[in-house]
């Protein structure tokens, strides 16, 4: 029997452009990139050189701290480019694929008859590690250490985001394997967080999992905001999290023996034509979607690998993160407003505040652009008025101040073992200084792994 849990405080951000459930296209891209740059706390070593035959499930690179966390292949063929930036930093290495796939064999086997230490030594020997992700600091999960509890948020409250029900109800014999798998790894509980608004959630049928059904707005469907309604993060807590596509994958590593990362991805925003799925790798480069932006010059669209509030901006020239179940295409917002915000009519323009007449139209959506309507300016000093759209028990504000300050004592009592950037997107939506408070939170988290380590 689940518990349901009822956030009183979000936000739901009204935006037009949401993905039919329907996969329009099945991508076998010609290039994938697996790029470094999606994990956290990684440092790259790399295992192959251009020219180099690899299977999918090959692994191309290793931590340099950790040597058998691998990152693999999702196709097989040919290392095509070792793609590097600035101070020859590593930043992706593009395979280019074969036309038949093969596959590296890892062996069917059953989950209950392994120990912790055999699934640890498979999704390590798999390069499927990474997708468990360590708390507090959302780095990769540390193979020595037995975490407290593992959380799985089975849905996302985003704007936009995929639809759980649609991308996983074939997918649920794979997530009771993940989910039996993850179990044998800690010494707490495998916890599920399900959407409450949707009761034939496939995750529901789930065993040897504890159930926390959430209602509210966004970020109801954070994994951190489920956590600290669950079992707060403490200092001396390690807690893991993974997402219900890197729980399917696990799954699959166990029942088919093979590294399958395929999902399907909503391709959704208001400026993508006809918005629906696509079934395809993490590492897909965005020129596989020229379809979906039609004739819109490229230097009038944002393409950001996830959603508007926390995903990254990649452009046509970029690929899909590796975490990252949703495109989303907007127009950037490069004009300037007549009269700005004391127009006394903008029907057309969204507010949390009833600013505008716009709040008379509650079902309306917003053909929203990345226009910022303003510039920074001094943060508003009233700390409620962030934590309106923000359901956990901390101070936005003040760690926001704390982590630009440096001031370690500060980001630790106002929370900054419970939250990642992502917590905190809406508060930077609402935000009517303007203020990047995302990269302040990040900027926070970098402060602490270094000093903390």
């Amino acid at each position: 029997m689940s518990q349901t849990i009822v956030l009183k405080r979000g936000l739901t951000i009204p935006v037009s452009g949401e993905a039919e459930l329907r996969v329009s296209k099945t991508i076998a891209p010609g290039i994938v990139a697996v790029q470094p740059t999606d994990f956290k706390g990684l440092l790259p070593r790399l295992l192959v050189k251009e020219g180099d035959s690899v299977l999918c499930g090959s692994p191309v690179m290793a931590d340099k701290k950790n040597a058998d966390i691998l990152l693999a292949s999702p196709v097989s063929g040919t290392v095509k480019a070792i793609v590097r930036g600035d101070k020859r930093k590593l930043l992706a290495v593009l395979i280019e694929a074969g036309d038949r796939q093969s596959h590296v064999d890892f062996g069917v086997r059953e989950v209950a008859s392994l120990d912790a230490a055999q699934i640890r030594e498979a999704l390590l020997r798999s390069g499927l590690w990474p997708f468990l992700v360590q708390r507090p600091y959302g780095v990769i999960a540390n193979p020595d250490i037995r975490p407290r509890d593992i959380f799985i948020s089975t849905f996302n409250s985003a704007p936009l985001a995929p639809d759980s029900h649609f991308c996983f109800e074939s997918e649920i014999h794979a997530a009771q394997a993940g989910v039996d798998a993850l179990a044998k790894l800690t010494d707490g509980k495998v916890h599920l967080g399900l959407d409450a608004s949707h009761a034939d959630s496939p995750f529901a049928r789930i065993r040897g999992a504890e159930l926390h059904r959430f209602a509210g707005k966004h970020p109801a469907g954070n994994v951190g905001v489920q956590i600290s309604h669950i079992a707060p993060i403490r200092k001396e807590d390690v807690v893991w999290t993974v997402s219900p596509a890197g729980l399917v994958a696990i799954g699959k590593l166990f029942t088919t023996g093979r590294y399958d990362v395929r999902r399907k991805v909503a391709v959704a925003g208001p400026m993508a034509i006809e918005p629906s799925y696509v079934d395809t790798v993490p590492g897909m480069p965005m020129t596989e979607l020229a379809g979906f932006c039609g004739t819109t010059p490229a230097e009038e669209l944002r393409i950001v690998s996830g959603d508007i509030l926390s995903g990254r901006a990649v452009g046509t020239d970029g690929y899909l993160g590796f975490f990252d179940s949703q495109v989303t295409i907007l127009r950037e917002g490069t004009d300037k407003e007549l009269l700005g915000w004391i127009r006394p009519f903008r029907f057309n323009q969204f507010s949390t505040d009833r600013s505008y007449f716009s709040w008379l139209l509650p079902k309306k959506k917003y053909a929203m652009d990345t226009n910022l309507h303003g510039g920074p300016r001094p943060f508003l000093m009233n700390d409620g008025y962030y934590a309106k759209v923000l359901p956990m028990d901390i101070y936005p504000v003040f760690l926001a101040k704390a982590c630009l300050a440096g001031e370690i004592a500060n980001m630790e009592k106002y929370g900054i073992y419970e939250v990642l950037p992502e917590d905190l997107a809406t508060c930077e939506f609402v935000d009517p200084s303007k203020n990047n408070i995302q990269d302040m939170i990040e900027r926070g988290i970098d402060l602490m792994l270094k000093e903390m380590a």
